[in-house]
């Protein structure tokens, strides 16, 4: 599939899908390099921007033109309508959100000249993502065709989600980030594709990481079938600058290196999220899990080009437009 044939997947973005989990706002600096333990660096002017990994999945869904409804809390503080009034703008509905007393998420964030970035995350409003809560969206939350997860929320409301949207026949995508080495039984039962990192893969399934991080002489057969004795038939495994791989069982061809998207990248935070959010539009709109992660790549190239997660975030015309112009 070449780069016109990825971006007219763009085109084929329709679907439903639900988003639970967190919103933070992230106060963010940048610096010619990030610091080392005790040290100090100067940096630029603090910018405060709309963040949180389940916001971003729902704004990048939502950007691309898929249908979006987010869930979660935001508190009590000016943060909550800044958090709300990005997502509406994005095109997230934001009827479900619960508003409780206190502060909402936040996260402090250090981004380097090269991009790179450090992230230290405070919950806030999102501890209050309670059993009690998704419970009472049922409708609104099994409504859709996919239910996007990640475990910035807490594990049992994430793992009541994902067993009430499967028991409904929704597909659920869990992204095992903030990465936990083990994951709830029933989780994974419940679970239809899990979405991780190379580094995050080899610690679940306790597999060894390839020598000078060479993954491309990595054996994926290998780490498929470990995969499927974990409990997952399908996963897509991100490999930074190096693209990723999508291993589906159901599919003809089982294992699929995906290319990366060659970008001049000013700041990374918040592409993993972009990448996730457009699997879910993609998902929802009946594309293959090869065919999203295809078109992921391009989505979280573009993101990788801009400051910040969802302000870096394109529509779909914008995204177009940009790769259009390269080819």
């Amino acid at each position: 599939m070449n780069t016109a044939q990825t971006l007219d997947l763009l085109d084929r973005i329709h679907g439903s899908v639900s988003v639970v989990g967190s919103m933070n706002a992230d106060y963010t600096v940048t610096t010619e390099r990030l610091p080392g333990p005790g040290e100090t660096v100067t940096g630029g002017p603090l910018q405060v921007l709309p963040g949180g990994k389940s916001g971003n999945q729902a704004a990048a869904a939502a950007k691309l033109g898929a249908t979006v409804r987010m869930f979660g809390a935001v508190g009590s503080d000016a943060n909550a309508d800044f958090l709300l009034g990005s997502l509406a703008d994005a095109g997230v509905n934001t009827n479900g959100i619960r508003k409780v007393l206190g502060p909402s998420g936040t996260t402090v964030i250090t981004v380097d000249s090269t991009g790179e970035n450090t992230i230290v995350y405070s919950p806030g409003s999102n501890a209050n993502v309670s059993v009690e809560y998704v419970e009472s969206q049922r409708d609104l939350l099994t409504a859709s065709s996919v239910l996007g997860l990640c475990l910035e929320s807490p594990l049992e409301t994430v793992t009541a989600c994902a067993r009430m949207c499967h028991e409904a026949g929704v597909k659920v995508l869990v992204n095992d980030s903030p990465f936990l080495p083990q994951l709830p039984a029933e989780l994974i039962a419940n679970a239809d594709i899990l979405l991780v990192n190379e580094h995050e893969l080899a610690q679940l399934l306790h597999i060894e990481e390839p020598e000078d991080d060479d993954w491309d002489g990595f054996d994926w057969t290998y780490a498929q079938g470990r995969l499927h004795d974990f409990g997952f038939r399908q996963a897509i495994v991100t490999l930074g600058g190096d693209g990723s791989v999508v291993l589906d069982e159901d599919a003809q061809e089982p294992i699929v290196r995906i290319p990366p998207v060659r970008v001049a990248a000013v700041d990374t935070t918040g592409c993993g999220d972009s990448f996730m959010g457009t699997v879910l539009a993609a998902l929802a709109s009946g594309m293959t899990l090869r065919e999203a992660a295809r078109l992921a790549s391009y989505v979280s190239a573009y993101a990788a080009t801009g400051y910040g997660a969802q302000a870096s975030y394109g529509t779909s015309v914008q995204i177009r437009d940009m790769f259009a112009l390269k080819r």
